[in-house]
């Protein structure tokens, strides 16, 4: 399969991939531990696949399913959100790794992690999402966790950047172009390309931009309640 054809259904090809030891799979449904990412890939958006996905969900949970195409969604599930995203692929840095104190981010770090994201909310963000990849972190001359970043899906030849945040007081001054220029040239310096999702509106898309990343395609995100409660 070519490599950017993958990105078209990425959940579902991360747990067959980079992810398989993380795999929960049913059928036509795969998904992460709760504990771990509320996301969930379907190997096609139809009644089976959702049939398969009830298997491996508990009544009453919320899941999020990344797929190319609007899901019809079936009687009994409640969706909660349903947008479209902007998928962006980096073929070339355009800016160099700055010489910043960065710090990599372990699970001593995740209350802290945790705490950030929910403040700042850059996409799912559970109790071990951390295991998904490497992070890394900034930190103020206080002590203090300023701003983050790290991966999250992992296909074959590809690597997400995700879970970019930073404090609002910290705002402004290049601590998550810095976390992200250094996290994808070490991808691309492994042989893999980055990739990420941002939403269209969100002003750090120009960010990325500037780095190098370049759209590649809108995707779907549905955010769903397993029905059975």
């Amino acid at each position: 399969m070519a490599r950017f054809e993958q990105l078209d259904n990425p959940v579902w090809h991360s747990l067959h991939e980079g992810h398989r030891h993380f795999a929960q799979l049913k059928g036509l449904a795969a998904r992460y531990p709760r504990e771990v990412s509320p996301l969930v890939g379907l190997a096609e958006v139809t009644p089976q696949a959702f049939e398969d996905l009830l298997a491996l969900a508990a009544p009453g949970e919320m899941v999020g399913l990344v797929s190319d195409v609007a899901p019809v969604v079936p009687e009994g599930w409640e969706v909660r959100r349903s947008r479209t995203i902007d998928q962006m692929v980096c073929d070339a840095l355009l800016l160099e790794s700055e010489a910043a104190e960065i710090i990599a981010l372990t699970e001593i770090d995740v209350p802290e992690m945790i705490a950030l994201a929910a403040a700042t909310e850059p996409g799912p963000f559970a109790a071990q999402t951390y295991r998904m990849g490497r992070f890394s972190g900034l930190r103020s001359p206080d002590g203090r966790l300023m701003a983050m970043a790290g991966e999250r899906l992992h296909l074959a030849g590809l690597t997400e950047v995700s879970g970019v945040c930073t404090w609002p007081e910290f705002r402004g001054q290049g601590l998550a172009k810095a976390l992200v220029v250094a996290g994808a040239t070490r991808i691309i310096a492994e042989g893999n390309l980055p990739f990420l999702h941002v939403k269209g509106e969100n002003v750090a898309k120009q960010l990325y931009e500037r780095i190098g990343f370049k759209t590649r395609r809108a995707i779907h995100y549905t955010v769903m309640i397993v029905p059975g409660l």
